[in-house]
């Protein structure tokens, strides 16, 4: 007889998505030994699935499962082993990518693709096959994963390696196709924990493609904001930032708290088209008298909004949402062009909107979502139907180029958008693990 799921989980109100719009009561269990995981998969079944969840950084509801039971790995959180002259270390999937660089930086080594947010787990790091602002030179994170331990409802617990068709299932498998239990990476070499940077504004957006055919294959790391409400010829002006790893300066890590934080709700009000409009004037203005040479700290340009607690709070009680797409190179220019104008006549900027080029690399998951081209991410504050509409046209565009949309980041696309991105799901459908579950994947496919 299984164990008692309502006895091994307990009810919670508290999980939230990210973007704060997702909210659902769950059953939540918190393993703090490996040892525990057997009992929590045993006890969940077809009707009443469970999910592996991490930090909760995913901005939708692909690390929720409303209603259902989760599994918190985050007590799961210790080192396994790390070879100093390797680089090569393992450790238990609930580690987050800040307690790795801790280990990481001061023997001169440093995680090989980082997103924006150092508070992920290794196992979500997985799950979502997570990118950087070095994508065109490193791939996605699953590019340097080397082995992976899975634990299956429907097996014993297993060692996962490149090759493995549930290996490259498990990398962007959104943790449907068994709990992450540990992962072992590649990591890379770094002379310091600085960088020579370089900051360039550009007019428009089609200015920033010619910058990327001009600059970009010699950097790193790049990406660029950009202003998506400014229209006419200064469409998508913004700074494109670059940067290599620099030779001067310690290994020192980055701090571990937040500096800042934002204590409570945004008032509704403050949230429309004129704040959002001087606020990305402003910052336009500002990041003007920043251009040129830099020599920062890894953790203010990768991690940028690490630094604020709770930052998610500024779009208010009523939460965001992320919009974060991917259009083929050929398509790319003009169907970026096509988004942007959309969005500055619906008047519904975003106030940190980003947009970085994806490289050749093959995707090492099966859902992994990075493919050559251009990637934009968006926030857009929660504001009803208005919203929706917007998306929903955006939705249109990025379907017709041939593009597709970032999982990590939803919580509201049809099951045909998802189809239409990721034509390769019902292969995957078939390593779905028969007890795991979460509102994205039932939405998307049911």
């Amino acid at each position: 007889m299984p164990p008692d799921q309502n006895q091994l989980f307990q009810p919670t109100e508290k999980l939230v998505s990210w973007g704060r719009v997702v909210r659902a009561p769950h059953r939540l269990a918190k393993p703090g030994h490996p040892d525990e995981l057997a009992p929590l998969i045993e006890s969940l079944t077809p009707e009443e699935p469970g999910l592996a969840i991490g930090l909760r950084r995913s901005y939708g509801d692909s690390n929720l499962n409303p209603n259902g039971a989760v599994i918190d790995m985050t007590g799961l959180d210790a080192m396994i082993a790390f070879d100093r002259d390797s680089g090569l270390m393992r450790a238990e999937a609930g580690v987050s990518l800040s307690q790795c660089l801790q280990v990481l930086v001061p023997s001169g080594w440093f995680l090989p693709t980082t997103p924006g947010s150092r508070f992920v787990t290794l196992g979500g790091a997985v799950a979502n096959d997570v990118h950087g602002k070095n994508h065109h030179s490193a791939g996605t994170f699953g590019a340097s994963v080397t082995r992976l331990g899975l634990r299956r409802s429907d097996s014993e617990p297993q060692t996962l390696e490149r090759g493995d068709p549930l290996f490259h299932a498990t990398i962007g498998g959104l943790g449907l196709t068994g709990v992450i239990e540990w992962v072992e990476f590649q990591a890379v070499r770094i002379p310091s924990a600085y960088l020579d940077a370089e900051d360039i504004s550009f007019a428009n957006v089609n200015d920033y493609f010619e910058l990327m055919k001009e600059r970009g294959a010699s950097f790193e790391h790049t990406m660029a904001w950009i202003d998506c409400l400014a229209g006419g010829d200064q469409l998508g002006r913004g700074v494109l930032s670059l940067a290599n790893w620099s030779e001067k300066g310690g290994l020192k890590p980055h701090r571990e708290d937040p500096r800042l934080a934002v204590p409570f709700n945004a008032p509704g009000f403050a949230l429309n088209t004129a704040s959002v409009k001087a606020f990305n004037t402003a910052y336009n203005a500002l990041k003007k008298t920043r251009e040129g040479a830099s020599h920062p700290h890894y953790e203010p340009f990768l991690y940028p909004l690490d630094s604020i607690a709770n930052w998610n709070r500024m779009y208010g009680s009523k939460g965001f949402f992320q919009y974060q797409s991917v259009i083929p190179p050929d398509a790319a220019q003009d169907v970026t062009v096509d988004m942007l104008q959309a969005i500055a006549a619906s008047g519904q900027g975003s106030f940190l909107a980003v947009i970085k080029t994806f490289g050749s690399a093959e995707p090492v998951g099966l859902l992994s979502f990075p493919m050559e081209g251009v990637t934009l991410a968006l926030d857009f504050p929660n504001k009803g139907e208005t919203t929706q509409n917007l998306m929903r046209r955006l939705d249109d565009i990025v379907t017709a180029a041939g593009g597709r949309l970032y999982p990590a980041k939803d919580g509201r696309i049809s099951a045909e958008t998802f189809k239409a991105g990721y034509p390769q799901w019902e292969g995957f459908n078939q390593f779905v693990d028969p007890v795991l579950s979460s509102g994205f994947w039932r939405r998307v496919t049911q």
